[in-house]
């Protein structure tokens, strides 16, 4: 007869969603993603050293200050920074660019503030289920304020907001989800949806411990404003949702949808797996 200890027994939650976890630009804010790219851009070109809007958006989700060290480490802006300057850039370019970032970045937010549709909506309807409402951003907190007064203004009020500077380190460690798991008051992260337009930010869901919900075209992955993918052919429309899709798939996340709009049959749906005793 075989005995107790030949068996391992697994604990699983099998509660309700607790929290929902939101990104900030590509998310809730600025279809695209628009904001942080142009300026990334900018930047390099005070330094004459001009780079792709591809280059500028291939480490979105970090906080800027790696961001920027991250572009610097791109093969071909590599290339172009030594034809330039004669050797490779070095952190101390790195943190001459970011002075340069925060203001610029400082005076644009508000003109890619406004709150991607189906926003109000989704979370309305998730805080009328007991859903929590938490958000991560690669934003310093000086930044996020500018964004925080102008969601206020359109009705969207988080319960809690952390930036990358608040933790010891941005995307894609865990630290921000799990602050916000802190401030929300959850008792298991399982019960958490992490929701993020760039790889890094499916990663730190991931790395919390969290389901992730990518979202490919309002968001860095596509990297249209709203008036441009509207502009859009249904066949280029397509190819370019397919090419996201893959992407954040690719990188683990449990579910991929096209804007938050499409968030709500996601949470439904880990509702089932999480009575089913799945987990993330």
């Amino acid at each position: 007869m075989s005995q107790i200890y030949d068996f391992r027994y697994r604990r699983s939650y099998a509660g309700r969603v607790q929290a929902v976890i939101l990104d900030w630009a590509g998310c809730t804010m600025d279809f695209g993603c628009i904001a942080p790219a142009v300026v990334f851009v900018e930047v390099f070109a005070r330094r004459g050293v001009p780079i792709t809007m591809e280059e500028a958006r291939a480490p979105m989700g970090a906080h800027k200050k790696v961001h920027i060290q991250r572009i610097t480490e791109l093969p071909s802006v590599r290339a172009r920074w030594e034809e330039k300057y004669g050797r490779p850039p070095n952190m101390e370019d790195v943190e001459a660019m970011f002075a340069d970032f925060v203001p610029l970045q400082l005076e644009c937010l508000s003109r890619y503030s406004t709150l991607i549709p189906g926003t109000l909506d989704v979370v309305r309807v998730l805080r009328g289920r007991g859903v929590r409402i938490g958000s991560t951003t690669g934003y310093t907190r000086e930044m996020m304020e500018i964004n925080l007064r102008d969601a206020e203004r359109q009705g969207y009020v988080p319960d809690s907001t952390v930036c990358a500077s608040d933790v010891p380190a941005g995307r894609p460690y865990p630290f921000m989800c799990l602050q916000n798991a802190i401030h929300l008051e959850v008792d298991c992260v399982a019960a958490c949806v992490k929701v993020d337009d760039t790889v890094p930010g499916i990663e730190e869901g991931l790395n919390a411990g969290m389901w992730t919900v990518g979202l490919a075209v309002s968001g860095n992955e596509v990297g249209l404003s709203l008036e441009e993918w509207n502009a859009l052919s249904p066949e280029e429309q397509e190819q370019r949702r397919q090419r996201a899709y893959r992407r954040m798939l690719q990188s683990g996340a449990h579910y991929v949808v096209d804007t938050i709009a499409d968030l709500l049959p996601c949470v439904e749906d880990i509702e089932r797996r999480l009575a089913r005793g799945e987990k993330p």
